[in-house]
């Protein structure tokens, strides 16, 4: 894979970037159909040449994450699926993608691990943490891995209060077109053949041992356990808990 790179922002993070993960730094627009970008706003990525203005790029400072971080108050749902606690919990983000709720976990004072499969989904989250560091402080609690979770989970000498995960939800014709990150999302996943994990991550971890395990589903989705302890219901998500 390539990354397109002016020579005004050649530095030593793509650099590095380009040396641990093999992607071919280049001065011209890559001929090939998808490809990664580096300026001002750090890492992005270009998921069709053809339309080289819809691109990916993550930002915990500003936009829809920088948003959502501004008002965890508003968190209530996501709070009563982690419980009330008097002491920080250590959570395994399993799912990790945009970091959208382990953003909040660490907000709140939880320390998280995060396991993302997909590499291109891990690079441009690494860069947004890479970036917005210095602004947030709690970004200091968190541990993001390019892995299997499941594999990861097995090897890691850590005991987890929680497992989360928030695998991607079915696709429909109303979510789909609502949300252009979603699309973009699910075009990485088939670019990097990932598309049907979902189901083996959740059985994985279902037959694993754990604590806690959160899943987050579609409001109206079946329950794909039958042995629930209890759901958290919003408008449009449910978080279903096993205990």
């Amino acid at each position: 894979m390539q990354a397109y790179v002016e020579k005004a922002f050649l530095d030593t993070n793509i650099q590095q970037i380009s040396k641990e993960f093999s992607i071919e730094i280049v001065n011209i627009i890559p001929s090939s159909k998808y490809y990664f970008t580096y300026d001002t706003n750090g890492l992005s990525f270009v998921k069709d040449s053809k339309k080289p203005k819809q691109i990916l790029n993550v930002n915990f400072l500003k936009g829809k994450l920088g948003w959502r971080l501004k008002r965890t108050n508003h968190e209530t749902n996501l709070k009563k699926a982690l419980g009330k606690t008097k002491k920080p919990l250590c959570i395994f983000d399993a799912t990790a993608g945009l970091l959208s709720d382990s953003m909040i976990f660490l907000s709140l004072g939880h320390s998280v691990v995060a396991v993302e499969q997909s590499k291109i989904i891990y690079l441009l989250v690494s860069d947004a943490i890479r970036r917005a560091k210095a602004f947030i402080p709690y970004l200091t609690n968190i541990k993001l891995i390019n892995a299997s979770s499941i594999d990861i989970f097995n090897k890691i000498d850590t005991s987890f209060d929680i497992i989360y995960l928030d695998p991607m939800y079915p696709i429909s014709k109303k979510n789909i077109k609502k949300s252009g990150e979603l699309r973009a999302i699910r075009s990485i996943l088939e670019i990097e053949n990932l598309i049907h994990d979902d189901d083996s991550i959740i059985n994985s971890f279902m037959n694993s041992e754990y604590k806690k395990l959160i899943l987050k589903r579609p409001l109206k989705s079946k329950k794909i356990y039958s042995n629930i302890n209890y759901q958290v219901k919003g408008s449009t998500t449910r978080f279903d808990i096993y205990i």
